[in-house]
């Protein structure tokens, strides 16, 4: 099975040229989720775990906004990018990397501890979707936290495979349960926003915003935008005003949604 930090791995979500096409939609709603969780808890630095966060793509970004974040990640290497990335950065001081996946995150991590968890591009990879998130979320502070859960969408897998021409593969994939398009996708689990309500709700979670994620820009030739900076500016605009329309989430390669723990105001 792929290292449950393989798919955030890939790409760097928050560089290169195509990254703000590709998850400004993220961000946007991190950044404010982070402002709205400071306000709530009446500090301005909160302290944030990473689950699956490997090489800092979030969570370096993070830190440089003045929170406290620590990364469980299962790969020694992603861990090593971590501390030279957050290094670059000047930002060592206030990332923290441990090793660990979804099924010891809460002793190496400890429990009720954070204000916010992030939750990207993990459960695709574990075995136990609904196991997987009840752990995650053991960690957030039980007077109330927000969990950002980002996770492989069904539609998108479906369109892709049919717009590259293999319309078997795209039934399969509509069909399955798990979303898999045959033995040789290498992604185990993807999810429809009624599969992930039903997993948010089931960890004890009040599901919020939904996105849909990489709506467009997963369906492009590279080739289309390099060197067009207008083009890049106007497909990320385009992503975010589909992201919350139901009709364009039901496509979408990746699905975002936020989620509360229930506690005090």
């Amino acid at each position: 099975m792929p290292s449950q930090s393989s798919a955030r791995h890939a790409g760097d979500p928050l560089s290169g040229p195509h990254a703000t096409s590709r998850t400004g939609v993220v961000w946007d709603v991190l950044r404010r989720a982070l402002l709205d969780r400071s306000e709530r808890a009446g500090s301005a630095s909160l302290e944030v775990l990473d689950m699956g966060g490997g090489s800092g793509s979030f969570a370096v970004p993070v830190a440089g906004l003045g929170h406290r974040v620590t990364v469980v990640d299962p790969s020694p290497d992603a861990l090593f990018a971590l501390e030279r990335r957050a290094a670059e950065k000047g930002v060592a001081h206030a990332v923290r990397g441990v090793q660990g996946d979804t099924h010891d995150v809460l002793e190496v991590a400890g429990r009720g501890g954070f204000d916010l968890v992030l939750c990207h591009g993990v459960l695709e990879y574990v075995d136990d979707p609904a196991a997987g998130l009840l752990a995650v979320s053991g960690a957030l502070r039980p007077a109330g936290g927000t969990l950002s859960l980002l996770t492989a969408g069904v539609g998108g897998a479906v369109l892709s495979r049919a717009l590259a021409g293999r319309f078997t593969e795209a039934r399969t994939a509509l069909a399955a349960p798990a979303g898999r398009w045959g033995a040789g996708d290498p992604v185990p689990h993807r999810f429809t926003v009624a599969r992930l309500t039903t997993l948010v709700t089931g960890a004890g979670l009040v599901p919020g915003q939904v996105h849909g994620v990489r709506i467009f820009a997963d369906l492009l030739p590279g080739t289309l935008l390099d060197g067009a900076s207008d083009g890049v500016e106007a497909l990320a605009r385009l992503e975010a005003e589909a992201a919350a329309h139901p009709a364009f989430q039901a496509v979408a390669g990746q699905l975002h949604v936020l989620a509360e723990l229930p506690g005090e105001a």
